[in-house]
């Protein structure tokens, strides 16, 4: 590959454009906002100015409900060898094409699952896809040559190529994304209207549920609208165990004893079969999930701090698997949770200390 065009300067389109002009590929941007493509050329994705021929590869990164036209146009006038998009949705896109009659042998479906809360341009950066899953939804009609673009481009960003049936993508993006992202959002809309009192009580557990509800919620609407059945199946399953939840919590209100331990075994079923969920995550790398140990450590609010944390540990050779940091509220203080194989943790532990580190239990 040695030109390409990418159509839609977003954070995924200037991402994937930032990483192969770094690789030494010519890029041509374009948006239907010119300002967008020219901020996304400054920041050294590619050129703005038309392509003088026909590329090597055209990038479709515009919203799921516009990449059929968008296609349908580029390929109609011939700016590209080979096409691929990369909405979060496949099928819908895929079956708008079909009907349109397009000769879709140069064209393959494509999503990388990686993003971030923030969108637009200025959000970019070339490792946005590096270790994460790019999923490719070839047919039977897709030319081999269209193929080996897209897998060049998977290649090229560091990702790892994943292919999938493009209806089948669709259902595993409303469980793993998609569903999520509203659950995630619904549990955020509760805190709109709360005392000041309870907000100010937010630790580490509702961040995490609540993170990615600071999305744009006009990308998630695109979103959405291209794959509401799914999502709106996996809800109605969410809906029945909350049912159940309200039902067990109003059972260990009771002063019916029996009724008490139904609503405590009720609890304890969905909280089990949330653990047993939970340990399907893939760990580190994409490997079977890993339990480790954590190592929790308080820590100033002080430039350095991260740094002197993360030498000390690699001087005692321990590898940090993961890290997380809980602030304190209303305080220039926090703990960092540093996860590290069990084996591991009392010799991080017992090193953190000689070196003046307060350690949590």
């Amino acid at each position: 590959m040695r030109t390409a065009l990418v159509m839609g300067t977003g954070l995924i389109g200037t991402s994937a454009a930032l990483t192969l002009a770094s690789r030494g590929v010519t890029v041509y941007l374009t948006d239907h906002d010119p300002e967008q493509a020219r901020t996304a050329a400054a920041l050294g994705a590619g050129t703005d100015a038309a392509p003088e021929g026909r590329v090597d590869l055209a990038v479709i990164a515009v919203p799921p409900a516009h990449v059929a036209a968008t296609l349908a146009d580029a390929m109609r006038r011939g700016v590209a060898r080979g096409y691929l998009d990369v909405a979060s949705v496949k099928g819908g896109p895929r079956r708008e094409l079909e009907a349109l009659g397009l000769d879709l042998s140069a064209y393959i479906g494509t999503h990388p699952m990686s993003g971030r809360e923030r969108s637009g341009p200025l959000a970019a950066t070339a490792d946005l896809f590096e270790g994460r899953p790019w999923v490719l939804t070839p047919t039977r009609d897709t030319d081999t040559e269209v193929l080996n673009l897209a897998l060049e481009l998977v290649a090229l960003c560091r990702a790892v190529p994943v292919v999938m049936d493009a209806d089948a993508h669709d259902r595993a993006v409303a469980l793993v994304s998609h569903m999520p992202h509203l659950v995630s959002s619904m549990v955020a809309a509760r805190l709109e209207h709360a005392e000041d009192t309870a907000v100010r009580l937010c630790g580490q557990g509702i961040r995490d549920v609540t993170r990615i509800a600071a999305s744009d919620p006009r990308m998630w609407i695109d979103i959405l609208s291209a794959n509401p059945g799914p999502v709106a199946d996996l809800l109605a399953e969410l809906s029945a165990d909350l049912d159940e939840t309200v039902r067990a919590l109003r059972g260990l209100q009771s002063a019916d004893e029996d009724k008490r331990l139904g609503g405590a075994t009720g609890i304890e079923d969905v909280l089990r079969r949330g653990n047993a969920g939970q340990v399907r995550v893939p760990g580190k790398h994409g490997s079977a999930p890993t339990t480790y140990e954590i190592v929790a450590v308080l820590i100033n609010d002080q430039p350095g701090q991260l740094a002197r944390i993360f030498a000390d540990a690699g001087m005692a050779g321990v590898n940090i698997e993961d890290v997380r940091i809980e602030h304190a509220t209303g305080q220039q203080a926090g703990l960092v949770q540093l996860m590290v194989e069990p084996r591991a943790a009392p010799v991080l532990s017992a090193a953190l200390r000689e070196r003046g580190w307060s350690i949590r239990q």
